[in-house]
């Protein structure tokens, strides 16, 4: 119940019939211009990969793949995926997709490890994407103008759903704002991480922060994250690590920074070594996904998640996660958001 937060005099929008609606219009509608954006071409996506192939999302390190034995491979070890960061480069590689084009697919996970509340569920559903691209396009400003086109499709959807339900205001400004974590320490050198996304996201109303795993200049990195997939240690702008980024937009219905996207160009051979090195993870190197990057086999791409729920869950200005998609919640939670008017699916 510590994570629940209760805004007040909190009431929907829309009911739950226009919610059901909603949902299906927004995932339809922001996937054709996602797709179009970035010229993604729709594939299928696995539910669990095997164990100890290197393939699932590590996340932040910590948390637990829920994992399942299969008998037909005697008894060998399934997981869940956690994300497909590592999946689609594959992927990319298996079709030969060429620079400049790339996929999307759904991706459905269970993180049993997630801290339950308005912005977190057991239960995760996102566009994950890649892209391919070429050495020259390893770089800060080609990560500025990716991040910039999923913006104006965000910008798109937010305009139909507005059209569609007249109870609903634009929110977003039109213009996103993108700063270095290093920059954004700076700027607010005496709070914590997240209360510097608080801040700058209240600031602006949508950000794009660049540079997330990277040791900053006080020997603390803004956010974790695997050192397998993004680059967050290539100098980019400014002198300045990191090839990587959050997008974040204020949500003033939980008064909250509510992160849509986690998104990066991902790394090479050069990138992959030290990164594994400095995280002191070099055994991997001999997993099958590793070995794959490390000869050579593998294209150089740009890739990322954007929630599906959590989507939804601003542009149809919902208080709860829970209020846009099934999942289980501790009872006293499922009650204390009743009486608040934000009833649970």
């Amino acid at each position: 119940m510590s994570y629940l937060i209760k805004p007040a005099n909190y009431r929907p929008l829309l009911d739950p019939n226009q919610t059901e609606q909603g949902i299906k219009q927004i995932k339809e509608f922001f996937q054709e211009n996602l797709s179009t954006e970035l010229r993604l071409r729709r594939v299928t996506a696995p539910l669990f990969v095997l164990k100890g192939m290197g393939i699932n999302d590590d996340l932040n390190g910590v948390e637990r793949a829920v994992s399942f034995p299969i008998k037909d491979l005697n008894d060998r070890q399934a997981e869940v995926v956690h994300s497909l960061a590592k999946w689609k480069r594959l992927t990319l590689a298996d079709y030969h997709i060429e620079p400049g084009y790339g996929i999307y697919t759904d991706m459905n996970a269970i993180r049993a490890d997630e801290e339950l509340g308005n912005l977190h569920s057991l239960y995760v559903d996102q566009w994950d994407w890649e892209r391919v691209i070429t050495a020259a396009d390893r770089n800060v400003a080609f990560l500025k103008d990716i991040v910039r086109r999923i913006y104006a499709a965000m910008l798109r959807t937010e305009f139909m759903v507005c059209e569609t339900y007249p109870q609903i205001k634009p929110f977003l400004p039109q213009e996103l704002f993108i700063i270095h974590a290093e920059e954004l320490r700076a700027m607010y050198p005496d709070k914590t991480p997240k209360e510097r996304e608080t801040a700058i996201t209240q600031k602006y109303g949508a950000v794009f922060i660049i540079g997330i795993g990277c040791k900053l200049s006080d020997g603390k990195v803004h956010d974790q994250r695997a050192p397998d997939y993004d680059d967050y240690s290539t100098i980019g702008e400014n002198n300045l690590p990191g090839l990587n980024g959050d997008l974040l937009i204020w949500d003033s219905v939980i008064d909250r920074a509510v992160e849509l996207s986690s998104m990066g160009i991902r790394v090479d051979k050069e990138a992959l070594l030290h990164q594994l090195k400095l995280s002191g993870k070099e055994e991997r190197k001999e997993l099958y996904f590793h070995k794959r990057l490390l000869e050579g086999s593998l294209p150089l791409s740009i890739g990322g998640g954007i929630g599906q729920s959590r989507l939804c869950m601003v542009y149809l200005r919902k208080a709860h996660i829970g209020e846009i998609q099934a999942s289980i919640w501790p009872e006293e939670m499922r009650n204390e958001c009743a009486r608040l008017g934000m009833p649970l699916i």
